[in-house]
Parts: C-alpha cells; sequence; structure tokens
C-alpha cells in the first residue's frame, strides 16, 4: 500500500507527519527518519483498528486503481 504523508517540522523543531487519506493518522519524532518510522507504525495502528470496527460482506468489495 502506497500512502502519501505530510512531513512539516513544527516551531519545537519536531518532524510532524500526517497521513491525510487517513483521518487522524500522524505521528512525530525528534528527526525526519523517526518521524517517518513513527508514521509507519501509526497506519499500521489505524489500518488493525479501522478493520476490527467493521464488518463488511467481501462479496461488496471492489479494489479501484486511480
Amino acid at each position: 500500500m502506497k500512502l502519501h504523508v505530510i512531513v512539516e517540522k513544527d516551531e519545537a523543531g519536531y518532524y510532524v507527519a500526517e497521513v491525510p487519506a487517513l483521518p487522524g493518522c500522524l505521528s512525530q519524532g525528534k528527526t525526519y527518519e523517526e518521524a517517518i518510522n513513527n508514521i509507519k507504525e501509526a497506519v499500521e495502528g489505524w489500518l488493525e483498528v479501522m478493520e476490527s470496527k467493521g464488518s463488511f460482506d467481501p462479496e461488496q468489495l471492489v479494489e479501484v486503481s486511480v
């Protein structure tokens, strides 16, 4: 899975990473690399939570590419 991540440096010097496609999925780190590693973990956690919340009929599942 590929997702766009926005990484910005805040006023305190931390790097803040956000995934616009996943509401509320954000993280931070003292370095750029740490922020990237942390957002990867955050994405995995976000997906696990969302998967456990909703049940769906697999027959209604459709894959699309944009």
